[in-house]
C-alpha cells in the first residue's frame, strides 16, 4: 500500500489524515467476518448495594417538585393524595357546576347568562383535564397579579407534569387556580366564589355553638378587683388555653369545655380546669400549648397575625380567640390574613371576612333563636367591627398565599410579604393546608422538629415566632415527641393521620429582632 505526505504528514493510503481508515469496497461486503467482542469476567468485585438516597435534602437539590422529603403524589395508592385527585377534587368541581348551574337558572339578563355559560363550559373543560389526568398548562393570562408567578413555576418545575404525578400539593392548588381562571377571564363573573353557598349554610346551621359561644363573651370579661395578680394571671392562662383549643379544633370543638366568667365558674376552673384540659389534650400529639401561652405573655401588647384557615364557624372561633387576646392586653392589634380567590372549599375571603361580621349584627340567619340569644350575638358583632375601626382588627390578602409555593419560598418569592410578617410578635397558622404548606407537605419522620420542617420561615433572618394550629386531615405529620406515637396509631388506627380526630400546637421561635436581608 502507497505512502503519501498530507500536510508534512506521511499517511498510508486508505487512511485518513487523522488516522482512521477509509472504507473500500470489500469493508462493505456482507461476507467480512464479524469482530470479535471481549468479555470480562468480574467475579472478584463486590456484590452490588441497594443505595438508598439520604433524606433531607440539602437547601441547593430542595425545589418544588423535590421537597426536603419525598413528595407525596397522586399516583401513590397508599397515599390520602391518590383519594384526593382521583375522587374528592372530581367530585368538588362536579358541585361547584352545580352551584354556578343553580346560579344561571335564577339569572334574567341575557349577556350575563350567556357569559356564566361560558363559565360552564370552561369548567367542564377542566373537569375533563382532571378526570383524564392531562397535563398541566400555564395559567391563562386573566389580568391576576399571580399569572407569572404561576407560570414561571410550572415552567421550571413542572414541564410535562400532570395532576396525578406532579406533588400533590402544588397539583390540588393548581386545580383550584384553574376554578378561579374560568371565570377570571369572563366579564361579569370575574369574582364570583362557587363555595359561598355552602361557607354560609355551614355557619347558619351552627346555631347552638355560635349562641353558646355568644352568650359567654358578648359582655366584655372583667376580674375582681380584689384578686391577687398571680390568680389572674392563672385564670387568664385557664381561659387562653380553653379557648386555643376552640380555635384548633374548629366545628369539632367540645364548647361545654368553655367557661362562664362568673365567680363560681372561675373556682370551678381553679379547682378542675386543669383536669379539663388535660382531658381535651390526649389528642394533641405534639402539643407545646404551654409553651404558646409563655409565648404570648412575653410579647404581651403587641402583634398577632392568624393566617385563616375556614371561613364560617372556624373563623367566628378564631374571632372569639382575637376578640380575647384584645381584651387581656395580650395583643394591641390583630392581623388576619385571608384569600384573594376561593380556595381549597372553605377557605376565607374578603366576602366571607364581611358576610360573617354583617351577619352576626344585621342577619336574620337563625329563625328558631331568641332574641336574647340574637342580641349576644350582635353585641358582639358591633365589638369585632369596632376593633376595625379602631385598627385593633385589621383583614388583608397577599396574592401568594393562592400560589403554588409552599411557605418555605416566601421569602424569595413575596420578600415585601415575609418583611411585612417579619414586624409581627406572633403569626398563627391555622389548620391542615397552611401546617401542609409551611412544612412542604413530605413524607417527614413524625419526630422531624418543627422548626427544621419549616425550613426558612424558621432559621432565615428576621423569620418570626410560628405557631401551627392543626387538626390532622393529610398524610404528612411532624412534631411528635417520638416515632413511635406515629407508629403505634398506624397499627392501631390506620386512618389516623386523615380522621380529623388528632391534632398538633407547635411553635417555632424563629429569628425575630433580627435584621431581614435578602440574597
Amino acid at each position: 500500500m502507497g505512502v503519501e505526505e498530507v500536510n508534512g504528514t506521511s499517511v498510508s493510503q486508505g487512511t485518513s489524515a487523522y488516522g482512521s481508515k477509509e472504507a473500500t469496497p470489500e469493508d462493505n461486503s456482507t461476507d467480512s467476518a464479524p469482530s470479535k467482542r471481549m468479555s470480562l469476567h468480574l467475579g472478584h468485585l463486590p456484590e452490588r448495594k441497594e443505595i438508598q438516597p439520604t433524606y433531607p435534602r440539602t437547601p441547593t437539590r430542595v425545589d418544588p417538585n423535590n421537597p426536603p422529603w419525598p413528595a407525596y403524589r397522586g399516583y401513590h395508592e397508599y397515599s390520602f393524595a391518590h383519594a384526593t385527585m382521583g375522587v374528592r377534587l372530581p367530585t368538588i368541581l362536579g358541585k361547584a357546576i352545580d352551584d354556578t348551574v343553580q346560579t344561571l337558572n335564577q339569572l334574567s339578563d341575557e349577556l350575563e347568562i350567556i357569559d356564566l355559560v361560558e363559565c360552564i363550559r370552561r369548567m367542564g373543560h377542566l373537569m375533563i383535564d382532571l378526570s383524564q389526568n392531562r397535563k398541566l398548562r400555564p395559567i391563562i393570562d386573566d389580568g391576576e397579579g399571580d399569572v407569572a408567578l404561576w407560570n414561571k413555576e410550572i415552567a421550571k418545575y413542572f414541564q410535562g407534569k400532570d395532576f396525578m404525578n406532579a406533588p400533590w400539593l402544588f397539583a390540588e392548588s393548581y386545580k383550584y387556580r384553574r376554578l378561579h381562571e374560568c371565570f377570571s377571564v369572563s366579564k361579569y363573573w370575574k369574582d364570583y366564589d362557587v363555595f359561598s353557598r355552602q361557607k354560609c349554610d355551614t355557619f347558619s346551621r351552627s346555631a347552638d355553638a355560635v349562641f353558646e359561644l355568644s352568650s359567654r363573651f358578648a359582655v366584655p370579661i372583667t376580674y375582681d378587683p380584689g384578686l391577687s395578680g398571680e390568680k389572674r394571671v392563672e385564670k387568664q392562662r385557664f381561659l387562653f388555653l380553653e379557648l386555643a383549643q376552640v380555635c384548633l379544633w374548629g366545628n369539632s370543638t367540645d364548647l361545654s369545655l368553655l367557661i362562664n366568667m362568673t365567680e363560681d365558674q372561675i373556682k370551678k376552673i381553679q379547682s378542675t380546669g386543669g383536669e379539663n384540659l388535660a382531658a381535651t389534650e390526649k389528642n394533641i400529639l405534639g402539643n407545646q400549648l404551654n409553651q404558646l401561652w409563655d409565648t404570648v405573655k412575653e410579647v404581651k401588647g403587641g402583634r398577632i397575625d392568624f393566617v385563616l384557615d375556614n371561613a364560617g364557624f372556624e373563623l367566628y372561633c378564631d374571632c372569639v380567640y382575637a376578640d380575647y387576646l384584645i381584651q387581656a392586653g395580650l395583643a394591641t392589634q390583630i392581623r388576619f390574613h385571608g384569600k384573594r380567590i376561593a380556595w381549597f372549599v372553605s377557605d376565607v375571603t374578603g366576602k366571607d371576612w364581611q358576610w360573617l361580621l354583617n351577619s352576626m349584627v344585621y342577619g336574620q340567619l337563625f329563625p328558631n333563636a331568641s332574641e336574647a340569644e340574637m342580641e349576644s350575638l350582635r353585641q358582639l358583632g358591633k365589638r369585632w367591627k369596632k376593633y376595625e375601626r379602631e385598627g385593633k382588627w385589621i383583614y388583608e390578602q397577599h396574592p401568594f398565599w393562592c400560589t403554588g409555593y409552599t411557605y418555605w419560598d416566601i421569602h424569595t418569592e413575596a420578600p415585601d410579604l415575609f418583611l411585612h410578617l417579619s414586624k409581627s410578635d406572633l403569626i398563627v397558622f391555622k389548620g391542615d393546608l397552611n401546617h401542609r404548606k409551611l412544612t412542604y407537605d413530605c413524607a417527614a419522620p413524625a419526630n422531624t422538629p418543627f422548626d427544621v420542617a419549616i425550613g426558612p420561615l424558621a432559621t432565615f433572618p428576621g423569620a418570626p415566632r410560628v405557631c401551627s394550629l392543626r387538626t390532622i386531615k393529610s398524610d404528612g405529620v411532624v412534631g411528635l415527641p417520638s416515632l413511635e406515637i406515629a407508629k403505634q396509631l398506624d397499627k392501631d388506627e390506620p386512618g389516623w393521620k386523615i380522621s380529623g380526630k388528632y391534632a398538633v400546637v407547635l411553635l417555632s421561635e424563629g429569628r425575630p429582632g433580627e435584621k431581614v436581608r435578602f440574597a
